[in-house]
């Protein structure tokens, strides 16, 4: 996350988009390059084949290597100096530039001066890219740069064509031409996490963000289950099996999330559960479990995310799902409206805490929607109760419409779209005055 943001402020002085995907390769082949001694001779020489400089540029990005515990003021000092390295090689990039495209007439327009590979010691080679996928491929790419650079060391010498060579390929247009031009989709270059993905709601929401252009990872109790959300979102959407009320398993979820797209953006907050019973005869077990789920959970997801968004310094996006029973309680299900309440006054003390940092905290309230906390059972229970069929129940609203899971992510996404919102609570319900904000 450190790298990410330092990247994200360099490209936003280049003029570019702040935010992109990392790719770490750790291998013994990655670390072999990573953690020699010859690695800044080595940076310097150039790359494997002159096809590769349209997707890693001349040469990696050499960082000092990382501070042993990966935290504290060692940590920061270490991110001063990834600053002054990225500004170095961002002037080296320029006057590369300058040089060569006077050589060449003149003709030609900059590229953005930012590395597509940094070469940690002590943590590997990274890949850079504006997807995951894109970043991939750059990671395997500074693999086959390590491959060849040590198979030649080894009998000789590493040396590619000259830097005239190497600018004449990186800037001929049928080269430039095999990345492709097309519009980048609204939401891409975001990393997304949703809690309780597994869920008609999660899932639902998760598949909209990949839609949308985001990479996501989702989180649910059983891995299975999130494998298979993360399948229907994308070769590279990433599954983590995490129980949302554990702190540590929160705080290890979302460091795996960082570890594999470089760092996080937006983390929607959906994973709750219900548990019914008038409040009278309520079992204090059950009080306290609606809680540690539908709202200490919350909080652990938002501690843990806040964490990576501060290294990052690029803002970030808190979502949570608090439902009507916030402002519209039911009878018998105080367990779940009081701790939803709760969490909705979590999510404006986040809103005015935060925003300062450029965090956005927003809500849902959503109601009626067919999920493991309206299952079929409950919908026939109901329904019957109001003497009303099971269409006319779920449609009992002033628009007259069944509300899908798919709604719901759709507000979900509409809510990380609004870039100068924070502290909203968006309401999902097809109508119900009782349960409107204001």
């Amino acid at each position: 996350p450190v790298l990410r943001g330092a990247l994200g402020r360099a490209a936003e002085a280049a003029g570019v988009r702040p935010h992109w995907i990392l790719a770490l390769r750790d291998t013994p082949l990655a670390r072999a390059v990573s953690d020699d001694d010859r690695l800044p001779d080595w940076a310097g020489r150039g790359v494997a084949t002159p096809d590769h400089v349209i997707r890693t540029k001349a040469r990696p990005l050499v960082l000092p290597p990382l501070p042993p515990g990966g935290d504290g003021p060692a940590l920061a000092a270490w991110g001063r100096s990834l600053e002054q390295a990225l500004e170095a090689y961002g002037a080296d990039y320029r006057a590369y530039f300058q040089r060569q495209n006077a050589a060449a007439g003149g003709a030609k327009k900059a590229l953005d001066p930012l590395p597509r590979v940094a070469a940690i010691p002590g943590l590997g080679l990274v890949g850079i890219g504006k997807s995951a996928a894109e970043a991939a491929t750059v990671a395997d790419i500074a693999e086959a740069w390590a491959q060849t650079l040590l198979a030649a060391e080894a009998i000789g010498r590493f040396a590619p064509v000259n830097e005239a060579d190497t600018f004449a390929m990186e800037y001929w247009s049928l080269e430039q031409a095999k990345l492709g031009k097309a519009a980048e989709k609204p939401l891409a270059r975001q990393v997304v996490l949703v809690t309780g993905a597994a869920g008609a709601i999660g899932a639902a929401t998760a598949r909209a963000f990949a839609v949308a252009g985001a990479e996501v990872a989702v989180l649910d109790l059983e891995q299975e289950a999130a494998e298979a959300v993360a399948a229907a979102c994308g070769k590279r959407a990433l599954a983590v099996a995490c129980d949302v009320t554990d702190p540590a398993a929160v705080q290890a979820a979302i460091a795996a999330v960082a570890a594999h797209f470089g760092g996080l953006d937006i983390v929607v907050s959906n994973a709750g559960a219900a548990w019914t019973g008038p409040m009278a005869t309520l079992a204090d077990a059950d009080l306290r479990a609606s809680f540690e789920l539908n709202f200490f959970a919350h909080q652990s997801v938002a501690q843990a995310a806040l964490a990576v968004f501060r290294a990052q310094g690029l803002g970030g996006q808190l979502l949570f799902n608090v439902s009507k029973q916030a402002l519209n309680p039911g009878p018998n299900f105080g367990a779940y409206g009081i701790s939803k309440a709760a969490l909705l006054a979590l999510v404006r003390q986040y809103a005015l805490e935060e925003g300062e940092a450029g965090v956005r905290v927003n809500a849902i309230n959503a109601d009626r929607i067919r999920s493991g906390l309206l299952d079929d059972t409950m919908i026939k229970e109901r329904s019957a109760a109001r003497g009303l069929s099971e269409e006319l129940y779920m449609a009992g609203n002033l628009l007259g419409a069944e509300v899908r899971a798919s709604d719901v992510a759709d507000a979900f996404v509409a809510l990380a779209r609004m870039e100068r919102t924070t502290g909203a609570v968006l309401t999902v319900d097809g109508g119900n005055v009782a349960a409107m904000v204001r």
